[in-house]
């Protein structure tokens, strides 16, 4: 009996949005990690460090460290794994059950990763845009919101329509006790 392909689709576990080729290009821009026993479910990570909170918001955002989450597509290449074992596995769902806790305990905490990261970045930029320019967190929700292009247009975005608020190094906020003036 042959299966037309929308038949197979449709009793598979998950149904990845992003093809295998795509997510091994998405890969290659991040950096393999070694087994970790403490978080055992992340394979890679981001090539570049975050910059110091210090550095301009605009070499942050070119540095990369508000990109999209890497955990997303590391979820989704587990659910590539999910239906290959469906494949293998075929009819008997105890054996499925058994052979794919971990990797469904792996997708779950993927996911849980990927919230947090973004939903950490989203906050952080919420905090930042106020610091370099002349608006109120409200006014960057309602720019970003209307607002459609890369982050980094988003910033020359806001570059046109605020003032950016010159702050030097030194009037950054620094740790420790403030220097004698006599």
């Amino acid at each position: 009996m042959k299966y037309s392909s929308n038949v197979i689709r449709k009793n598979m576990v998950f149904d990845p949005t992003l093809s295998r080729e795509r997510l091994q290009k998405e890969f290659s821009k991040l950096q393999k990690l070694n087994y970790n026993q403490f978080r055992w479910w992340r394979m890679y990570d981001a090539k570049n460090k975050p910059l110091d909170k210090r550095k301009p918001l605009r070499d942050r955002i070119l540095n990369g460290d508000y990109d999209f989450s890497h955990y997303w597509y590391q979820a989704a290449w587990v659910e590539h794994e999910l239906n290959d074992l469906q494949k293998e596995c075929g009819s008997d769902d105890v054996k499925f059950v058994e052979k794919g806790a971990v990797l469904r305990a792996r997708r779950k905490r993927l996911l849980e990763d990927f919230e947090r990261d973004e939903k950490e970045k989203l906050e952080e930029l919420y905090r930042e845009f106020p610091k370099y320019f002349r608006v109120s967190k409200d006014q960057v929700k309602e720019e970003m919101t209307k607002f459609s292009g890369s982050l980094i247009d988003f910033y020359y975005h806001m570059d046109e329509k605020y003032k950016i608020v010159h702050i030097s190094y030194e009037q950054i906020k620094k740790r420790g006790r403030p220097r004698k003036t006599a």
